[in-house]
């Protein structure tokens, strides 16, 4: 792009692929759509008339593809997510990704290439690719289907338990939540774009926003008169000390987590990171005389002890923060004065973010279990997989870890109060994700026994293996969910979460409805294409009557050979029309069956075995490929 006229390329390219479409409604996909939509009907105003689009602004819809929408700021989640977008079925968006994915070992090769040979040479690969992917599309939709039938009779299930037993207890609440649903998929990128219904409303105030604060205050005081001693300022040392305290945590669960006998190289990871933590430490101390100048004289005889020890491990060195004295008045003589209303402040912060932490990590929990049930086999990707999960099973413990701790301290600085109904205790049971339940008595026996033998991880209820089940209503959710607000109304907290909750398991049973749809409209498309093929090339049988680029009579000879290709490939689009047509016939009824209504529990389930030939094909090399697609379609 460039540096000037940020988005004028892609707007000229854009604007001219769609010119000479009849556009009713229009889905944009587009890494950076969040952006490149700002203001793009004032761009196009700038432009030639004859590039304008003539369609209504709220008919236009921008997306960013799913594997890239991680990377956006969490404003940017519901307006652009494929998940919340009516219409969208299940696609992610990312299929131009999978072209150029195709594409990048041709890239060394083609690099040094001339313009009309590399023009030549990629639209060869294109060639093949398309070819590649019609094949691919004559072995999935009707899998594709199946999983569509399967999963909108389940997801539609499950809907209608959740949604019965709300509507039961909250029917006005229901009604408005579907209309919030509704109405924001009808209006977003508009003027009238509302809040998102699918995201919680977070007003809890976080580390960063703390510490930004904290920093503003202490400027304004040095513009005041107040004097300032010393570069470090009391937030700054008490952040020190609680990145410090992290960076201990997470040392110490690697430790843990690596079990009795570490390997060399982790060895010399934990060796590296206690150097550092060693130096960290000492640079903290330094700080600490100036902040605590009384501290050693107020410890009692086992902290001092601790205190004047040398040897012990830097993840095991207590740092003596203010929230470490049983009372008000050790710390006021311990401490400077107001230090321990700055530690207050920033571990609210450190708690709230906490939280965040532990929730993404249920989330990432929950997607990679899904990933690894649906396309994970075998003991090789079993025993990796199992390695992520621990990995990211560390990181939820830590979080946990993490919480614990901030709340303790703020318990010890500020007693009780109102903030324990925004922090409130966070029990093993209350780690649990989403689509996970708490664990019964028995099962929480059975946990505790493999924990201790290190079979699984510690945290986490048990798994729905599924967003919502039936049952739903019946199912508590963890405090943790609905704690993002700083309210005092414990029933609107929990209307949000169900809120949240309801209007994403109303948008995953609409998706799935729309996924078969889309595939039936595509098996429909693929028949209609193959019939025109045919026809295409039983009239191009006897439309060639010169040699090609010149005015001279084809031969004979060349005139029946040109005749006998187009009417084998006829031949062939025709064969191949027919074999679909009878794959495809049953799964077609029974979907079209789903989709009028009727109820389908009572018939056959349609089984797709994965023939010879389709392992052949996922088997064969790039160059055998051709020979065993050419067998699959003759």
């Amino acid at each position: 792009l460039r540096e000037t006229g940020r988005h004028c390329n892609m707007d000229f390219l854009f604007f001219s692929a769609v010119l000479n479409f009849a556009l009713m409604y229009l889905i944009l996909s587009y890494d950076i759509a969040c952006q490149f939509s700002k203001h793009i009907w004032e761009r196009m105003a700038e432009l030639p008339v004859r590039y304008h689009l003539h369609i209504d602004p709220s008919f236009v819809r921008w997306r960013v593809p799913n594997f890239h929408l991680p990377g956006h700021k969490k404003a940017c989640h519901s307006p652009y997510s494929f998940h919340w977008l009516w219409g969208a079925g299940r696609t992610h968006g990312e299929t131009v990704e999978q072209n150029w994915e195709f594409l990048n070992g041709a890239a060394a090769a083609t690099k040094l290439m001339g313009l009309g040979a590399r023009f030549v040479a990629l639209e060869g690969l294109f060639a093949f690719h398309n070819w590649r992917r019609q094949i691919a599309h004559y072995l999935i939709l009707k899998r594709r289907m199946a999983e569509a039938i399967k999963g909108g009779k389940m997801h539609q299930e499950a809907f209608e338990a959740f949604h019965a037993g709300l509507s039961e207890r909250k029917p006005d609440l229901v009604e408005e939540w579907r209309v919030w649903v509704e109405k924001y998929e009808k209006e977003q990128h508009t003027e009238n774009d509302k809040t998102s219904p699918y995201e919680y409303e977070e007003t809890s105030t976080t580390l960063k926003q703390v510490r930004l604060k904290l920093a503003q205050e202490e400027y304004a005081r040095t513009g005041d008169g107040t004097e300032v001693e010393r570069e470090d300022s009391p937030s700054t040392f008490i952040s020190m000390g609680m990145e410090i305290e992290e960076a201990q945590r997470q040392l110490a669960v690697s430790i843990k987590a690596a079990g009795h006998d570490p390997s060399p190289t982790q060895q010399l990871d934990f060796l590296k990171r206690r150097t550092q933590l060693r130096v960290r430490l000492d640079a903290f101390r330094r700080v600490q005389l100036t902040y605590m100048p009384k501290l050693r004289r107020y410890l009692t005889p086992s902290q001092r002890a601790i205190w004047d020890a040398d040897d012990r491990e830097p993840e095991a060195t207590r740092l003596f923060m203010p929230s470490d004295f049983s009372t008000r008045t050790m710390r006021e003589k311990a401490c400077a004065k107001g230090l321990d209303g700055v530690e207050a402040r920033l571990r609210e912060g450190e708690a709230a973010e906490a939280l965040d932490e532990l929730r993404r990590g249920l989330r990432t929990r929950t997607a990679t279990t899904k990933f690894k049930v649906r396309n994970w086999s075998g003991q090789r990707a079993l025993t990796r997989g199992q390695g992520i999960l621990r990995q990211i099973s560390v990181k939820i413990h830590a979080a946990k870890l993490r919480y614990r701790y901030a709340r303790q301290a703020i318990l010890k600085l500020k007693g009780h109060g109102d903030w324990e109904k925004r922090l409130k205790i966070l029990a093993d049971d209350d780690v649990r994700a989403l689509n996970e339940r708490s664990l019964t008595e028995e099962e929480i026996a059975e946990r505790e026994r493999l924990v201790a033998v290190g079979e699984v991880p510690e945290e986490g209820g048990v798994s729905a293996m599924g967003d919502i089940i039936s049952g739903e209503t019946h199912r508590t959710l963890s405090w943790i969910w609905y704690a993002v607000s700083e309210k005092d109304d414990d029933d609107d907290k929990l209307h949000e979460a169900l809120r949240v909750e309801w209007a994403k398991a109303y948008s995953r049973s609409r998706r799935w409805r729309e996924e078969l749809v889309i595939v039936e409209e595509e098996m429909r498309r693929t028949l209609a294409f193959g019939e025109y093929a045919e026809r295409m090339w039983i009239g191009r049988s006897a439309a060639r009557t010169t040699m090609l680029g010149t005015a001279e009579p084809i031969s004979p000879e060349v005139a029946e050979g040109a005749r006998a290709y187009a009417l084998e490939q006829a031949d062939r689009e025709r064969r191949t029309n027919t074999k679909l047509r009878g794959e495809w016939a049953a799964i077609r009824v029974r979907g079209g069956a789903y989709l009028r209504g009727e109820d389908i529990a009572g018939r056959p389930d349609i089984v797709i075995p994965v023939d010879t030939d389709t392992l052949r094909w996922a088997e064969a090399t790039v160059y055998e490929r051709e020979e065993v697609e050419n067998d699959m379609y003759q």
